[in-house]
């Protein structure tokens, strides 16, 4: 009773403070979807109580197993949760707006960013900032999904398997097994007790509307933008797994077949969109900005639009479709259950990227360092993320 007062109800949150919770979220959003998580723990669960520890972790293997940008889906499920669908929709747009709008900054810059030698070495330093989060996100999260043998093993069975397996199929099927293992290990009885779902078609048929006319379109007119639109948006739903994901199959299509940019403008961007906080789906603006400079400034500004668009466009349609379905569905004794091995499995996830992350960034010394004084702080809750993000940027171009 008293963890629930403590977590705040839909009457109770103001939007504005929600939504300003959102920006800080965004500005400490660095090293992908895994960090993100660690952020959203720290301001969301840690400091505002707008959700437990286990709501966050059951969104974050929801949006693990739909197509889509998954950190941007759990934040917008999350205002969702609070302000239905104008929520949700104010959420995203504060969430990857401003990176959206940089990058798309950045795309009429790329020819002279690609001529000049740019040094990530201002940038080593995030990476370990970003795993002291993720140490602290998987800690607090692994604390209060691992209740006994069963889910301890299906944590490890999660973190081991990703580890060896770095397929974006993997991770739904993690999940999916967890659920599974969780369900067959359960002696409850009648698990299938029937509820009302009610599911909201109409965002589906929107979803598939703008899949299936895009598509169609496409055939039938010869228009860049037409083809970047349906490009993205088709990206949008089959990707699984985030950016990391997404931007192998962005540099097929746009470099290799249609060639609407280089190679070294297309690794320009991404390696900008890895300095900047937010989702690595914002890399969309930047490529089609690119992808249709020469046409003159209206028509390269269209072309980011419609990408970023586009690309954000699927996820948040399959949110607004499935989230209030996923919050009768958990009244299915049987989901429940279900849910308890797929959030130790994604407790897993979670930890394992941790040790992922530090072998790319190296350990060394001076990274070990930033990764134990991240961890202290968060710990002790004396330094706002954005705080230690700025500080970690300094400390990277400075020393």
């Amino acid at each position: 009773m008293k963890k629930e007062k403590e977590l705040k109800t839909k009457n109770k949150v103001s939007w504005r403070a929600f939504l300003k919770d959102v920006f800080i979220c965004s500005l400490g959003a660095y090293g992908g979807p895994e960090a993100h998580y660690g952020i959203f723990t720290d301001q969301m669960v840690v400091k505002k109580k707008y959700l437990s520890e286990e709501e966050l972790v059951e969104l974050i293997a929801l949006t693990g197993i739909l197509p889509g940008p998954s950190s941007t889906q759990t934040i917008v499920a999350i205002g969702y949760k609070f302000g239905g669908p104008l929520l949700a929709l104010l959420s995203m747009l504060v969430w990857a707006l401003p990176v959206l709008v940089v990058m798309t900054l950045l795309s009429f810059l790329s020819q002279f960013l690609g001529n000049i030698s740019l040094s990530q070495e201002g940038l080593r330093y995030i990476g370990p900032m970003a795993v002291g989060f993720i140490i602290v996100g998987a800690y607090r999260i692994g604390s209060k999904v691992v209740t006994d043998k069963i889910t301890l093993i299906l944590l490890l069975l999660g973190g081991i398997t990703t580890y060896y397996i770095r397929e974006p199929w993997i991770y739904p099927l993690v999940l999916v097994i967890g659920g599974i293992i969780s369900i067959i290990t359960s002696k409850e009885k009648e698990l299938w007790n029937p509820v009302n779902i009610n599911p909201p078609w109409k965002y589906l048929i929107v979803f598939a509307i703008f899949a299936i006319g895009s598509f169609l379109l496409s055939l039938i007119w010869d228009n860049r933008i037409v083809h970047l639109f349906e490009s993205f948006y088709r990206y949008g739903y089959l990707v699984i797994g985030g950016g990391q994901v997404v931007v192998p199959l962005m540099y097929t299509e746009l470099v290799e077949v249609s060639q609407y940019m280089t190679n070294q403008e297309f690794l320009t961007g991404f390696g900008l969109v890895q300095g900047l906080p937010g989702p690595m789906f914002s890399f969309s603006a930047y490529a089609g900005g690119v992808s249709t400079q020469g046409g003159g400034v209206l028509t390269q500004l269209l072309g980011a639009m419609v990408s970023g668009v586009g690309i954000f466009l699927p996820g948040l349609l399959l949110i607004y479709f499935i989230y209030p379905i996923w919050e009768n569905l958990k009244k299915i004794k049987g989901i429940k259950i279900s849910l308890k091995g797929i959030t130790s499995v994604a407790g897993g996830l979670i930890m394992v990227s941790a040790i992922i992350l530090m072998q790319n960034s190296g350990f060394r010394i001076d990274n070990i360092i930033v990764m134990i004084v991240t961890v202290i702080l968060l710990f002790t809750k004396s330094v706002p993320a954005p705080l230690i993000v700025l500080v970690t940027l300094v400390a990277g171009f400075i020393l």
